[in-house]
């Protein structure tokens, strides 16, 4: 046990008659966790058995990198959060610890604490939700489908929602830039497929052919798929929603969050920003663990945007971004599934308009 730094408690707004108390708890690869436990101290002198407890969940990692992966989670919780709360956990802050906490060799520690997701080892149904007391017993899907249909927040300087996020958010430890822009194709063209080809020359060196592959992908493909007039919603213009951005089976699960009500099935480390409904399903079909019947209720709620029969190549499209992406990250073992993609794509619609 080690004593709650000041930083995180003014995030928690905790004051002089509550105790807390941090401990270690699970892991993560880019970072370190802890559980936080909080007294009242009122409570615990009354009760005699150490008073009602609260519970947090806390990352810390080193750097400015993660200071700004923190705040990018910390924004992507609370969007979804505001949109389907028993979805995720929500996030109460993030920062810099202070200098008592602080290593001689990591003098620059950031932090973003959370709701305590209390995951559970119980099955339940793909779809039809987790029952129980408390409990929303809304499934995955249909909490998803919520969250899909749900219009993203209209940012300063706009009248209509716009695509894109307020800060930077991190896909594994890649730093995706976020600027709005009013057209989807533009941004996923810019913000996503040129973007990540860049970060990842930077990581594993120059690649004339991949370069070019994504270059005309861009330059091309997206547009024919994506353009306004073309791809549209029901026949509307796309409508930008919040989506997790990074819902692959292992940022799922069931538990209970913060302690409060019953067994629910959420997600967590978000990706989030405002995009295309179906930009969601690009990483869920690379790893699957999504089956038929949760296809099925998620359709029902959101149904394939039109042209419904170039659906299942958007789908390819938008987990090109994901190939690229784990390419940086983890090496050319993944690089060869995104010259499959973009070969296929190119061989379909590269000499169409």
């Amino acid at each position: 046990m080690t004593q709650l730094n000041s930083a995180v408690a003014r995030a928690l707004s905790l004051g002089p008659d509550m105790a807390a108390s941090v401990s270690r708890h699970g892991g993560s690869g880019f970072s370190t966790t802890a559980k936080i436990t909080v007294t009242r101290l009122a409570d615990a002198d009354a009760d005699g058995d150490g008073g009602q407890k609260k519970e947090f969940f806390m990352k810390t990692a080193s750097g400015l990198d993660a200071e700004i992966m923190f705040r990018g989670e910390h924004a992507s919780l609370n969007a979804i959060h505001a949109v389907v709360p028993s979805l995720c956990p929500q996030s109460f802050g993030h920062g810099v610890l202070e200098k008592e906490q602080q290593s001689s060799s990591s003098p620059h520690t950031a932090f973003l604490v959370t709701d305590y997701l209390e995951l559970g080892a119980r099955a339940a149904p793909a779809s039809g939700g987790v029952k129980g007391h408390g409990s929303s017993g809304l499934s995955l899907a249909a909490k998803l489908g919520k969250l899909h249909t749900t219009p993203a927040p209209i940012p300063n300087g706009f009248t209509t929602p716009v695509f894109g996020f307020p800060v930077p958010t991190c896909c594994g430890d890649t730093l995706q830039a976020n600027e709005y822009k009013e057209s989807w194709a533009d941004f996923f063209a810019n913000n996503r497929l040129r973007a990540i080809v860049r970060q990842y020359e930077r990581a594993q060196g120059k690649d004339a052919e991949l370069q070019s592959l994504v270059e005309n992908v861009a330059d091309t493909i997206v547009p024919r798929l994506l353009r306004d007039g073309h791809h549209s919603d029901n026949g509307k213009k796309i409508t930008p929603v919040v989506v997790h951005g990074d819902l692959w089976s292992g940022n799922k699960g069931k538990g209970i969050i913060g302690g409060r009500g019953g067994l629910e099935e959420v997600v967590f480390d978000p990706s989030a920003f405002y995009a295309s409904r179906e930009y969601e399903w690009g990483i869920m079909k690379m790893f699957g663990g999504f089956n038929r019947e949760f296809e099925k209720e998620y359709h029902n709620i959101c149904p394939k945007m039109e042209p419904v029969e170039e659906y299942n190549d958007r789908i390819h499209l938008y987990e090109l971004y994901h190939h690229l992406n784990h390419a940086t990250i983890f090496g050319n073992s993944y690089r060869s599934g995104a010259v499959s993609i973009m070969r296929e794509l190119q061989q379909r619609y590269g000499n169409k308009k």
